[in-house]
C-alpha cells in the first residue's frame, strides 16, 4: 500500500503505538450548578487525546466520524486532576479507533479514579479533506485483541446501521 508522498509500494508501518495522555484541571468555568465537570468538556478533551493518538500512530490529520459505547462513571469535580489517556486500538484501511480513558486524579495522592470510556473513530484524510490510507494495528497480546475485536465490532454496527438508513 502507498500513501501520499511517498514511494509506491511501500508499505506503511505505525509510527507509534504508544498512548497520549492529557493531563487538565478542572476549573470553575469547567463546572455546573453543582460544580461538576461539563460533560461536553470532558468529551472535548477525550476527543482530543482520541485524535492526537491517531496523529502520533500515523503521521496524518484525522477528524472524529464517530463516538462509540462512552460511559460515564463517575463525576470530576472543581479542583479535581484529569487525566486523559488515549490509544489506538483498531484500524481498517483509512480509519483509526482509539479506546480514550479518562480519570480523576487527587493532587495529595495522584490516586486515579476512572470516570469515563469510550470508542473514538476517526478518518484520515488528506490537504483536500479526502480519506487517506492509514498504518495498520496488529494486536500483539490477548488485551490488545481483546481491544481490537471490541472496537471491530463497534465499528461493524455503526456501518450496519448506516446501511439501513440510507436503504
Amino acid at each position: 500500500m502507498s500513501y501520499e508522498g511517498g514511494p509506491l509500494g511501500r508499505t506503511m508501518e505505525p509510527y507509534s503505538t504508544e498512548p497520549v495522555t492529557l493531563i487538565e484541571e478542572v476549573f470553575p468555568q469547567d463546572t455546573n450548578a453543582y460544580n461538576t465537570l461539563f460533560g461536553g468538556r470532558l468529551l472535548s478533551l477525550m476527543d482530543k487525546a482520541g485524535g492526537i493518538a491517531c496523529a502520533k500512530f500515523a503521521h496524518r490529520e484525522f477528524v472524529t466520524i464517530s463516538i462509540d459505547t462512552l460511559t460515564f462513571i463517575a463525576p470530576a469535580r472543581q479542583g479535581d486532576l484529569l487525566e486523559v489517556t488515549g490509544q489506538v486500538v483498531y484500524t481498517s484501511s483509512h480509519t483509526a479507533c482509539t479506546k480514550v480513558t479518562a480519570y480523576t486524579m487527587s493532587k495529595a495522592t495522584w490516586e486515579k479514579n476512572i470516570i469515563c470510556e469510550g470508542y473514538f473513530f476517526f478518518v484520515a484524510i488528506d490537504s483536500m479533506m479526502r480519506p487517506i490510507p492509514v498504518p495498520q494495528f496488529t494486536p500483539e497480546n490477548g488485551e490488545q485483541q481483546t481491544e481490537w475485536d471490541k472496537a471491530k465490532s463497534i465499528r461493524d454496527n455503526m456501518l450496519a446501521r448506516k446501511a439501513n438508513r440510507e436503504s
